[in-house]
């Protein structure tokens, strides 16, 4: 990944990733004076990263490109208490098995996106569990406890609003932000670490921990926040109908990736393809402009850049190829998502809500029926008329395969 010195400020705030800096002027001043080292922690609660963490991940990268020093934080140890902020309910607790297979998962994810090495901008990966683990509670809370404020700490609005539903708030989750706070304490030791970048419910764990290093180093820390990513029709990044979308190709498959970024309502495209593409600011502008059917056009190059950056060219220009032969062509292309007919049911014949459901496009059979009595439902591209329709091994192409559609824009390829 070739770098360049440019105005990290500005990159960020043109491409809309600024919601909050502690101190503008003072962050700008320090990354015009040469690179600097900022980090971002991602807990370790699922075996992926989804597309929510995309925005965090692609503030990492941009840093990068503007010749700065990313840290990816692992959460090995912050992860056994769980995040409290932005959720109204505790998080499962993990054991340390769970949680070492969980990073495992995520670490592959980082290196798509960001390079890492030796070189003064080359990414690093740390894992927090390096020093929490052997934190002495009393001594801990004796050294650096005494320096946080309960006061203050009720005062951030991811406790606040936790408090206000009435939800419960354990006191190991309350924890959490002092030991976030220490995580940034010891990167700005250990590695001269002097920016914590992360989304708007991170606020107050950010401030806490330049307040700690100011009160015990006496060193200026600074903290940047990202705005909540929400789509146009206020849904929550990152979420489907049918679950996560995921970041990793063993969990979503890069095709079902490119599906998701070119199914984006129109009024998402230029706001995304500023957030998650590498494209020029000009280009985006141009793609912005487009109007009517051709704002489709925009919503390709955004799926085909995404996707690129996630899982690689080779595997966006085939997820491209396919979505073109299947929707241009009404063909059963190579690359579809699959799933598996029971041969022996096959020949006497599998109700069409059943096939749907075990496509996963739809979680009951009430569901699958409700998608059928719509019309929503195709078989080889021919409309469903009746839920419990027959699909036969005759529905079966002479690759042994059976296309399913729901929509407009789910396919998948029923195999034997």
């Amino acid at each position: 990944m070739n770098t360049q010195n440019s105005d990290l400020n500005g990159v960020l705030e043109d491409r809309q990733f600024i919601h909050q800096i502690t101190d503008r002027d003072g962050l700008a001043a320090l990354t015009a004076g040469g690179p600097v080292t900022g980090y971002i922690g991602f807990d370790c609660t699922a075996p992926s990263l989804h597309v929510g963490s995309l925005v965090q991940i692609m503030m990492l990268r941009h840093m990068q490109q503007c010749g700065h020093k990313p840290i990816v934080l692992m959460g090995g140890g912050t992860t056994k208490i769980g995040d409290p902020s932005g959720r109204d309910e505790t998080r499962q607790l993990l054991d340390d098995d769970g949680i070492a297979a969980n990073m495992a998962g995520i670490k592959k994810v980082f290196s798509n996106f960001l390079k890492f090495g030796n070189g003064p901008s080359d990414a690093v990966m740390v894992n927090n569990a390096d020093w929490l683990d052997d934190l002495e509670y009393i001594p801990f809370l004796r050294e650096y406890g005494s320096h946080m404020s309960v006061n203050r700490m009720m005062g951030f609005e991811s406790v606040k609003l936790r408090l206000d539903r009435q939800q419960n708030l354990s006191f190991l989750e309350f924890n959490y932000m002092v030991l976030q706070a220490y995580d940034f304490l010891e990167l700005s030791r250990r590695m001269d670490c002097v920016l914590q970048l992360g989304g708007s419910d991170q606020w107050g764990n950010i401030v806490s921990g330049i307040d700690l290093a100011r009160r015990l180093d006496s060193k200026t820390l600074y903290g940047l926040t990202s705005p909540l990513i929400t789509t146009s029709s206020g849904a929550k990044m990152g979420k489907t109908a049918s679950g996560a979308v995921w970041l990793d190709a063993g969990q979503v498959t890069p095709y079902d990736y490119w599906q998701f970024w070119r199914s984006v309502d129109d009024a998402d495209v230029g706001r995304f393809l500023r957030l998650f593409t590498d494209l020029p600011l000009d280009e985006i502008a141009r793609l912005e402009s487009l109007e009517g059917s051709e704002v489709n056009a925009a919503k390709v190059i955004l799926a085909t850049q995404a996707t690129t950056l996630c899982h690689g060219a080779d595997a966006a220009s085939a997820a491209e190829g396919t979505a073109q032969k299947t929707f241009a062509y009404g063909a059963a292309a190579d690359g579809l998502p699959t799933f598996h007919l029971d041969n022996e049911k096959l020949a006497a014949g599998i109700p069409a809500f059943e096939v749907v459901v075990a496509s996963g496009f739809a979680k009951s059979n009430g569901e699958a029926r409700k998608l059928i009595r719509g019309g929503g439902v195709r078989i080889n591209d021919v409309v469903v008329g009746d839920e419990s329709q027959a699909v036969t091994g005759d529905d079966l192409n002479s690759d042994g395969q059976v296309k399913l559609s729901v929509g407009k824009k789910r396919h998948a390829l029923g195999i034997i």
